[in-house]
């Protein structure tokens, strides 16, 4: 079989979607076979509870979307770098493209199978898709990285972005299909337990769901979108983080509907852009900087005293919402009610735990890795290390949320806190009653527990603590990788 005719392997990852897929638009252009593949491999295999499992839903839904164009989705488990060389000699396959990732593991398993499948004379390599612009393609003056995000924002804001293709309605399919493995005996959300019946409402699954919920956003919500997105109450944002995260809608179709709202003079659309160049941002230093995925980004922080202990009793009401602060224990029900959490609540229940309670970030980047349905570990990473003051923030460490006042200012008549925390309503509405029925069982909490009358730590007991520790430690001179 010659390479022009040789079939070519579309490397599933990140890229659940026909619409505006590079990697798949050039394997159909190519003329040749098609043969989508999703490999349950090393790196994913490693994911936590609610990623992993939202991934198989994700997953099922793009395998309905090849039948429907009459291809269809092969699934194999093991390790990425043997299955899809063992796949390419039995398939006969010339070629395998995949969607570009970023992160350290990533990279490393990436690296290993490009290796494998050139060293046997196959086309094999990754192309953009996952970010607005490679991570490499946008330098300083000085030919460096960029560490803070606003001369990074100057330095993109006016890129010429590549408008979304359409969806792919047809592929060219092989005259014979390999084997697959059926989904449903991988058991991907074995770990969310009783959870999933509790999150499973509050997704928006699949690339038809994420376009309309784009439609909806850029035609109406943006223009208000610079204040109601600190309003946790109220659907004041896109909702497209989950989306956008297992890559069901891309992120140019969303950069071009901020621009279309940009013109027709929309006040919120150019915060929007922001943030989602915020995202590009979070990758940009990943990439970089590895290290911001699990070790602080400042190197100077290594010293400072956090607790690094979760068993620790201050941790425990954390995860659980039982802190005595409404604003982070709205947040933290929330999470479980949802698998989501409102940005402005991450900033709140961030801040708490790493400043208040004086615990490492590491410990809430784990929990959120194991508990969001969006979790993206370039965004986690970054939103955790700024929450912190170990990050790239021209900010100093001094920023500390008064979860109090912020309550005050953003949830001023208490909708989100009503929403989510039981026990303080004597008619609880549905999303707080559904938490008890979504957290283990060990934890045997009740809505009808009183509610702490006294905060696992004062706000301003502990912001004083924790500005004291920051002024008595001796850091070294580095402020930076």
């Amino acid at each position: 079989m010659t390479d022009e005719s040789s079939p070519v392997i579309w490397w599933v990852r990140r890229d659940l979607r026909l619409t505006d897929n590079p990697v798949l638009h050039r394997a159909a252009d190519s003329g040749r076979p098609v043969i989508p593949v999703f490999v349950l491999d090393e790196v994913i295999e490693s994911h936590g509870a609610a990623p992993k499992w939202r991934l198989g839903l994700g997953i099922r839904h793009l395998a309905e979307r090849l039948e429907a164009i009459g291809s269809r989705l092969i699934l194999r488990r093991g390790t990425a770098q043997t299955v899809l060389d063992a796949l390419a000699a039995e398939t006969g396959a010339g070629a395998v493209w995949w969607t570009r990732a970023y992160d350290p593991p990533s990279i490393e398993r990436d690296e290993g199978v490009k290796s494998t499948l050139t060293g046997r004379g196959i086309d094999a390599g990754s192309m953009p898709g996952h970010v607005l612009f490679e991570p490499w393609t946008v330098e300083t003056k000085q030919g460096g990285y960029y560490k803070v995000f606003t001369p990074y924002w100057r330095a993109v804001k006016d890129r010429d972005v590549p408008h979304p293709t359409s969806a792919r309605t047809a592929l060219r399919t092989p005259q014979t299909w390999p084997d697959s493995d059926r989904i449903e005996d991988w058991n991907m959300g074995a770990a969310m337990d009783r959870g999933a019946v509790v999150v499973r409402p509050w997704l928006t699954l699949g690339e038809e769901a994420a376009q309309a919920r784009l439609t909806a956003f850029a035609d109406g919500r943006i223009g208000a979108y610079g204040r109601a997105r600190d309003l946790p109450g109220i659907e004041g944002t896109s909702g497209l983080s989950e989306s956008l995260t297992y890559g069901e809608i891309s992120i140019r179709a969303c950069w071009h509907a901020g621009l279309r709202a940009a013109s027709r003079g929309e006040a919120g659309a150019e915060t929007w852009l922001q943030e989602l160049a915020w995202r590009d941002f979070a990758y940009h230093l990943l990439y970089h900087t590895p290290h911001l995925l699990t070790e602080n980004w400042r190197r100077e922080w290594d010293s400072f005293p956090w607790n690094e202990d979760e068993r620790v009793a201050e941790v425990t009401a954390w995860k659980r919402g039982r802190t005595g602060i409404r604003f982070v224990d709205a947040a933290m029900r929330e999470l479980y009610v949802t698998g989501r959490m409102h940005n402005r609540s991450r900033m709140i229940a961030a801040s708490y735990l790493t400043k208040h309670l004086m615990s490492h970030w590491r410990i809430g980047s784990r929990w959120f890795e194991d508990t969001l349905v969006d979790w993206d570990p370039a965004s986690n990473a970054l939103g955790w290390q700024w929450a912190s003051g170990s990050g790239p923030d021209a900010a100093p460490y001094f920023r500390v949320f008064n979860p109090v006042t912020q309550l005050d200012k953003f949830d001023k008549d208490r909708t989100y806190v009503t929403r989510f925390i039981a026990e303080l309503s004597d008619d609880p509405p549905g999303p707080a009653r559904a938490f008890f029925d979504a957290i283990p069982r060990s934890w045997q909490m009740s809505p009808d527990d009183p509610y702490p009358e006294k905060p696992v730590v004062d706000p301003k007991e502990g912001r004083e603590r924790a500005l004291n520790a920051y002024k008595n430690r001796e850091f070294p001179a580095t402020t930076h990788p």
